[in-house]
């Protein structure tokens, strides 16, 4: 890999190449999160990569022009997490295990397919070490539940409820791991609320809502948002004083993974944490 010539920190300084390596996103909502995540690492370790942001209307395309252009590597957002799946050449048990993808790797023209928010999920769930005994509700059925609800299930948490509104994705995925499926919360009361849905994320219709009641909220001892944008949704604000895993946290963890995967090289957890707090300034 050729290093560049702009000095650590400077993100906005480096040299593109013809021998560049270039690396992308695609997503129904691009943020700037990804693009200055990876673009600060590749100037702060002195690798010849850059990293840019897509959104598209034609999905298909746009895997064809990852494989023909020689694109080293995608991160897949919501809506395409599924539907990349018959697109890719290789399903790595990351994402085959849980039937969706959240990064392509380009090797030579043959797309190999991982989910790192799945690890993330279980590292972050790990981490917080709440009670394995709780119950816990997660709201959603798309390819972000199905790594939350994997990693819950692989944490040790038994005593689970998927809800969605679509009872044919929903109850597929909670009888996949085990739980139950319910069309919505009602007067049930969890210990551990779980937001998959974009209900909070920025720019959004629903931007201001809450995934969950006010009483549920109020009662819950727990509460684990995946919108990283903002950092503070209106879910994780209302928890104030009581345990959150952020969406900000599940996004810098699954992308230093996307990292590894793209170029080979693991930043310092000190590096990590600088990328991340860059890609939300």
């Amino acid at each position: 890999m050729t290093s560049t010539t702009a000095g650590a920190g400077a993100p906005d300084a480096r040299v593109l190449r013809r021998d560049t390596q270039l690396c992308i996103s695609l997503s129904g909502r691009p943020s700037n999160i990804g693009t200055k995540f990876h673009n600060y690492l590749y100037n702060e370790l002195g690798i010849d990569f850059v990293y840019k942001a897509f959104s598209t209307a034609d999905l298909p395309a746009a895997v064809a022009g990852i494989r023909a252009l020689g694109i080293r590597g995608a991160g897949i957002s919501m809506p395409f997490k599924e539907d990349v799946i018959e697109l890719v050449d290789v399903m790595h048990d990351s994402a085959a295990a849980i039937d969706s993808v959240n990064t392509i790797v380009n090797e030579d023209g043959i797309l190999h397919a991982y989910n790192t928010d799945y690890q993330a999920a279980a590292n972050l769930l790990r981490e917080r070490a709440l009670p394995r005994d709780y119950s816990v509700v997660v709201s959603g059925s798309g390819g972000m539940a199905k790594a939350v609800v994997a990693a819950l299930r692989d944490e040790g948490y038994t005593d689970t409820a998927v809800i969605a509104r679509n009872e044919q994705t929903g109850r597929a995925l909670a009888e996949r791991y085990g739980f139950t499926w319910q069309p919505e919360l009602g007067a049930a009361r969890p210990d551990l609320l779980v937001n998959t849905t974009p209900v909070g994320m920025a720019g959004g219709p629903d931007a201001d809502g809450l995934p969950f009641p006010p009483a549920a909220i109020d009662e819950a001892k727990a509460a684990f948002d995946v919108v990283a944008m903002p950092a503070r949704t209106p879910l994780i604000s209302a928890f104030d004083g009581r345990p959150v895993i952020t969406g900000a946290q599940v996004i810098a963890l699954q992308a230093a993974e996307q990292f590894v995967l793209y170029t080979g090289v693991r930043p310092s957890d000190a590096q990590i944490t600088a990328a991340s707090e860059f890609s939300r300034s």
